[in-house]
């Protein structure tokens, strides 16, 4: 029986979502893309226990690369680092522009310039040089806003310095990052696609719960 999908291959696997018989290549490659895999498929299930090794190696070097931006952090300062971070991942530019690493350096260097300004009791709001960097800092400034009117609730008001500083210190932390990655290249995505990968997977891939510490946004605000 050929595949009914690409209809060249031999078809050697039961596909549930389609209810026939399909080929290995069209199994894999169109898995949760192409076709509505159910939970219970024994081959969706062995792909997310038994990554491939080129799948493996990758999620692996992300670790390498994600734990050192977390040295040094508080754990409420690696939370809301992932937290803004996985904005970032999903952030999408508007029309025909596109988001590049240098972009985010500029919105969270001037969000976080524009916090530590607050700190010393002065509004100002720094700007970013490109339209996209703003409009991600408008982004992100209102997560920051999102997540200090939690502590509010949850902590009282005397929380929301804290908060804002730890958020300031995460965004630097995104800044240099995102510029390390943008003088090499100044249409670079690395940073972002490194984000996107450990952060905001696809839905179904394969992923190592281990790669990166939990932040579920129901425990963001940690009492110091």
């Amino acid at each position: 029986m050929v595949c009914p999908l690409c209809g060249q291959r031999k078809a050697k696997r039961f596909c549930p979502a389609k209810g026939t018989q399909i080929c290995a290549v069209c199994c894999g490659t169109k898995r949760l893309v192409e076709i509505k895999c159910p939970g219970d498929c024994v081959y969706l299930t062995s792909a997310r226990q038994h990554p491939p090794a080129v799948v493996q190696r990758q999620i692996e070097t992300d670790r390498a690369l994600l734990l050192p931006l977390l040295q040094g952090f508080s754990e409420r300062q690696a939370r809301v680092f992932l937290m803004l971070g996985s904005l970032v991942a999903r952030y999408k530019a508007d029309g025909f522009q596109k988001l590049v690493d240098a972009d985010i350096a500029q919105a969270a260097g001037a969000l976080a310039a524009t916090l530590e300004t607050a700190a010393r009791g002065i509004v100002y709001e720094h700007q970013p040089a490109t339209l996209t960097a703003a409009r991600l800092m408008s982004e992100l400034r209102d997560m920051v806003a999102e997540i200090t009117k939690s502590a509010a609730a949850e902590l009282g008001a005397g929380a929301v310095s804290g908060l804002e500083r730890d958020a300031a210190v995460a965004l630097r932390r995104i800044e240099e990052a995102a510029k390390t990655t943008a003088q090499r290249d100044a249409n670079t995505t690395l940073f972002q696609e490194l984000l996107l990968r450990l952060l905001a997977p696809a839905p179904g891939a394969a992923t190592d719960p281990s790669a990166v510490p939990d932040a579920p946004a129901s425990s963001l605000i940690i009492p110091p």
